[in-house]
């Protein structure tokens, strides 16, 4: 049976409403994780605590090997943010999937090429902005793309564009596919009968453990990648 968002349109503009409320839902829950475990804050920390900082200096090595030591304050703070976000968005709908006749209402955010595509998008705009906010628009061009020889230049704007679709991509295929698979063995259980239940259980919570981990290593690939491309633009080449 082929699932179908929820959509809905604005005058002539058509919406994702699926996408939308499970973006929506990541945010929040984003935001309350931080809410709540940076809540009462002690020197010697503990519990939820220690959490959230462990998070903060995983990101913050991932800034540390990717940037220059005088940028890594500078991004440590989108970074902690993007991670978070891309993480939860994977997981969200690796967990569980509510599908109600053929309308879609519960899924990763990540699971859309167009969400992750964007993101892609964001994170390389970002890279030249800031590019261009350090060494001045001439000097920007001139670093990221005359350096080292001038005549890379048509390979280097090629590059642009290529690190826009696998950064998305990468993104959106690992989070689609672990989806799917997990659908499948589902569509076991309803296809074949009761009789399949020993089987599909096991093969669903090893499925989700697996999915869950791939999409914690996604957010990682991401945030990294991420800082790979921001660091060529905040480095000169020699």
């Amino acid at each position: 049976m082929k699932e179908k968002p929820l959509v809905f349109n604005i005058g002539p503009i058509w919406f994702d409403g699926t996408i939308l409320l499970m973006t929506l839902i990541t945010c929040v829950i984003v935001f309350t994780l931080v809410f709540v475990c940076t809540r009462n804050l002690q020197l010697k920390p503990k519990g939820k605590q220690n959490f959230i900082e462990w998070v903060i200096d995983f990101v913050r090595g991932i800034l540390g090997d990717n940037l220059p030591s005088n940028e890594v304050n500078n991004f440590h703070l989108l970074s902690f943010a993007l991670f978070l976000f891309v993480f939860v968005a994977n997981e969200i709908g690796l967990v569980t999937k509510i599908v109600v006749g053929e309308t879609t209402f519960w899924k990763s955010p990540t699971a859309d090429p167009f969400v992750t595509l964007t993101l892609a998008l964001m994170m390389i705009a970002m890279t030249h902005f800031f590019g261009v906010q350090k060494f001045g628009l001439k000097g920007y061009f001139k670093v990221s793309f005359l350096q080292p020889v001038a005549f890379l230049l048509p390979i280097k704007i090629i590059e642009e564009f290529t690190n826009i679709i696998t950064l998305g991509l990468r993104l959106y295929g690992n989070i689609f596919a672990g989806e799917v698979l997990l659908g499948l063995i589902v569509d076991m259980l309803n296809n074949v009968g009761w009789l399949t239940l020993p089987v599909v259980i096991p093969l669903e919570m090893i499925w989700i453990g697996f999915s869950l981990f791939i999409g914690a290593i996604q957010a990682y690939v991401f945030v990294t990648l991420s800082m790979v491309f921001m660091g060529h633009k905040l480095e000169a080449e020699e």
